[in-house]
């Protein structure tokens, strides 16, 4: 009866992998296939280098530069903060993201801006240039 459990491969369709380095009783012999000394019969050495590879590795395009594993800050303009708040609101990271004007409320905010601030908000949680704090 032919079903699914008991399928198998034609004979010789599969070949088992060569287990170099396990005695002189496996077959391969003293030096395991590897013949005496030099690079190649050592541990460790790339097959990239065995497979000829190396060429094509240094000719592919890499990525350059360095990218930080610390967040940057969000900034918000002195005038978005001009055109979305009026006097008296709180300004928070919370109220920030729920009036779509960051990302997230994870990542630190930085207030940035030469504009002059005209509403009167209290800032919480929130990182400000020196020309915006001195507006405060």
């Amino acid at each position: 009866m032919f079903s699914l459990n008991n399928i198998k491969r034609a004979s010789g369709a599969t070949k088992k992998k060569k287990r170099i380095g396990r005695g002189d009783a496996s077959g391969h012999g003293t030096y395991s296939t590897k013949g005496i000394k030099g690079q190649k019969a050592r541990s460790g050495v790339s097959n990239l280098k065995r497979l000829g590879m190396r060429r094509q590795l240094l000719q592919t395009p890499k990525l350059r530069g360095f990218k930080s594993l610390q967040a940057k800050n969000q900034l918000i303009s002195v005038s978005v903060l001009n055109a979305n708040f009026k006097d008296g609101e709180i300004v928070n990271p919370q109220v920030l993201f729920d009036r779509g004007l960051i990302k997230n409320v994870s990542d630190s905010v930085k207030i940035l801006g030469k504009e002059k601030l005209t509403v009167k908000v209290k800032l919480e949680k929130l990182k400000m240039s020196k020309s915006v704090r001195e507006q405060i």
